[in-house]
C-alpha cells in the first residue's frame, strides 16, 4: 500500500467514525441486503461440520485433574455429501444447445473452464451448506466462471423460489506493517429504474477478521486496482450469476431464499454418531492388554552394600512390551486386567444412529451401513437405492435450474461487446430461444440387462432405431454405430435368418 491510499484510508476510517463513509461490522449490516443474519450462523455451524471442526472433549483422568482431547469423530457430512454430488452430477454427463454454432460457443467456455471436473467438485459443499451460486465475467476476451460459496452469496432481491439481485463477498489477506489485514470486496449485482443492469464494487478493510470495516478505494490492493467501481450494462433480462438451491422447504427460516444444508435438521444425530465412534475408538484404547506383576518383577538391578557391588538381575520382560503395569503389595500375584471391548454394542449403536442418518438425509439404507442380504443382483440394487434415486431426482431439479440460468447468463455476456477488446458482441440472438438439452447418464441407477431386453423389444417392435439402441446399450458414439450397422448389412445375406428371428435387424434405420 503507498503513501497516497494511507492517506485515503486515514480519512476514510475518520469519516466512517463520523458516519460520512460506510462502515460495516458484518455484511448484513448493509441496508442493501435482505437476508435474517441468522441465517449466516447456521451456514457457518454447517461449514464447521462439513470441516469436521468440533470443539474438543473435556474430561476427569483417574487422578480428578481436568483434561482435553481432539474428538474422535466420522465426517459423515463431507461422506454423504459427496455420495450424492457423485450420484447427482459426472463428467459423463452432456449438455448441448440445438444451435451449432451457439453449441460450440458453450462447448468453448466449458472447456476452458473445465466445467463438468468443477460442477461436481463445487456441488458437493453446495449440497452441506445448502447452496452456491456460479458467476460468468469477462477476462482476455473469454468467459470464465467464478465460483460462490453459500457463505460469500447474499440476495438483494428476492422471493423464496427466485433470486434476481444479489451481493457477492470476497475476502484477501494481506501483511502489513507485519500484522494480518483483512480486504472484503463486496459486488453487488443490481437493476436500476430504467431496467439497467448494474454491478457494483465496494472495497472494505479490517485490521479483524470478524469484521468487514471501512470503505476503501478500491486501487487500495492491486487486485482490485483496475476495477471499477460501477458497470452499467443495458439490454439485459436475467441476472450474470446462478444460484443453486438445495431442494425441500427451509423449514429454520421459513421466508429465507436460501436453502438448507444436509445437515441442518441433523446436527443431534451427527452429533451421536459422532460420540459414539469417539467411546468406541476409546474404549479401544484402554482396553489394550494390560497384565498386573509385582513391582519386584519390573525392578532393575540395584547397587547396595558398602563396596556399590552390583545386583545384576536381568529383565524379567521384553523391555518393548508395554502391556505390564508394576503393582505394589505383599501378597501381590500376576493378573490380567485387561477388560474385553464392546465392539458389538458399539456396532449395533453406530447402526442405528447410521440409519438415521440415512433416512433423514435422503440416502437409500446400507450407503454407510452394512447390508443384510449379502450380495445382490443388479435388480435389488435398483430397488434398494430408490431413496437416493428420488433425492437425486429432487436435486437435479435444481440443478438443471442453476445450469439453464448460468447458460443464459453466459450467452447474456456475450452480447455486451463493451466487455470486450473488439467491442464486439459474440452472440446476438434472445438468450429466450435458447434450446438447451442436458442429459445426465443415468446409467448409475439402471439395471443394464432390463434395459437391454426392454430396448431390444423396442427395436423388434420398431419404435426404436438400431443405431440408438447400440448407442445406449453398448456406449458407441454415433460414427461407430454407423458402422456397426453398415458392417450388420455387409455380413447379413451370409448368416442364416433365423439366428436374428425376433429382431428385425434388416428393418430400415
Amino acid at each position: 500500500m503507498n503513501i497516497f491510499n494511507r492517506f485515503i484510508n486515514s480519512i476514510l476510517k475518520g469519516g466512517a467514525k463520523l458516519g460520512m463513509t460506510q462502515s460495516l461490522g458484518s455484511i448484513t449490516d448493509d441496508s442493501r441486503i435482505n437476508i435474517d443474519p441468522e441465517e449466516y450462523e447456521r451456514i457457518n455451524k454447517a461449514i464447521k461440520y462439513y470441516r469436521d471442526d468440533f470443539e474438543k472433549v473435556t474430561y476427569k483422568n483417574t487422578y480428578g485433574v481436568k483434561r482435553t482431547r481432539d474428538l474422535l469423530s466420522i465426517n459423515v457430512t463431507k461422506m454423504a455429501a459427496h455420495r450424492l454430488a457423485t450420484v447427482i452430477f459426472n463428467e459423463q454427463c452432456t449438455i448441448t444447445i440445438d444451435d451449432e454454432p451457439n453449441n460450440e460457443l458453450l462447448a468453448d467456455v466449458f472447456e476452458d473452464n473445465d466445467f463438468y471436473n468443477q460442477y461436481e467438485e463445487k456441488l458437493e459443499p453446495g449440497i452441506a451448506l445448502g447452496g452456491f451460486a456460479i458467476r460468468p465475467y469477462v477476462e482476455d476476451d473469454k468467459i470464465k466462471l467464478a465460483w460462490v460459496r453459500a457463505d460469500q452469496f447474499y440476495p438483494l432481491n428476492s422471493n423464496t423460489n427466485e433470486i434476481t439481485e444479489a451481493a457477492i463477498a470476497s475476502v484477501t489477506t494481506k501483511i502489513e506493517s507485519h500484522a494480518p489485514v483483512y480486504y472484503t470486496l463486496l459486488e453487488f449485482h443490481q437493476w436500476d429504474e430504467h431496467g439497467s443492469y448494474q454491478i457494483t464494487n465496494e472495497l472494505y478493510r479490517s485490521t479483524n477478521a470478524t469484521t468487514v470495516g471501512n470503505q476503501v478505494p478500491l486501487s487500495s490492493i492491486d487486485e482490485y486496482a483496475d476495477l471499477a467501481p460501477q458497470v452499467t450494462l443495458n439490454g439485459l433480462s436475467h441476472p450474470l450469476f446462478a444460484y443453486f438451491r438445495a431442494p425441500g422447504a427451509n423449514n429454520i427460516t421459513p421466508s429465507s431464499p436460501l436453502g438448507l444444508g444436509l445437515v441442518d435438521n441433523s446436527h443431534k444425530i451427527v452429533d451421536a454418531i459422532n460420540a459414539t465412534h469417539d467411546q468406541f475408538v476409546w474404549e479401544v484404547k484402554m482396553g489394550q492388554r494390560r497384565v498386573a506383576v509385582p513391582a519386584e518383577m519390573l525392578r532393575r538391578g540395584n547397587s547396595f552394600g558398602d563396596n556399590n557391588a552390583s545386583d545384576n538381575r536381568q529383565p524379567v520382560f521384553d523391555a518393548d512390551e508395554n502391556v505390564f503395569v508394576q503393582m505394589y503389595g505383599d501378597d501381590m500375584d500376576i493378573k490380567d486386567l485387561t477388560t474385553p471391548i464392546r465392539n458389538d454394542q458399539y456396532q449395533a449403536s453406530m447402526d442405528f444412529f447410521l440409519k438415521e442418518f440415512e433416512n433423514a438425509v435422503g440416502i437409500s439404507q446400507g450407503t454407510f451401513t452394512a447390508t443384510p442380504s449379502g450380495i445382490q443382483t443388479a435388480t435389488e440394487v435398483v430397488t434398494n437405492n430408490s431413496m437416493t434415486y428420488q433425492t437425486r431426482s429432487s436435486y437435479l431439479t435444481q440443478v438443471t435450474k442453476q445450469v439453464n440460468a448460468l447458460i443464459i447468463a453466459i450467452f447474456e455476456l456475450m452480447q455486451c461487446g463493451q466487455l470486450f477488446s473488439d467491442g464486439k458482441p459474440r452472440f446476438s440472438g434472445d438468450v429466450d430461444d435458447l434450446q438447451i438439452t442436458i442429459d445426465y447418464a443415468d446409467g448409475v441407477f439402471t439395471d443394464k440387462t432390463t434395459q437391454f431386453t426392454q430396448d431390444s423389444q423396442a427395436v423388434a417392435m420398431g419404435v426404436m432405431p438400431k443405431k440408438r439402441f447400440l448407442m445406449r446399450n453398448f456406449g458407441l458414439d454415433e460414427d461407430v454405430a454407423e458402422q456397426w450397422l453398415e458392417e450388420l448389412d455387409e455380413e447379413m445375406p451370409e448368416l442364416d435368418p433365423g439366428s436374428y428371428q425376433g429382431t428385425n435387424w434388416d428393418d430400415g434405420d
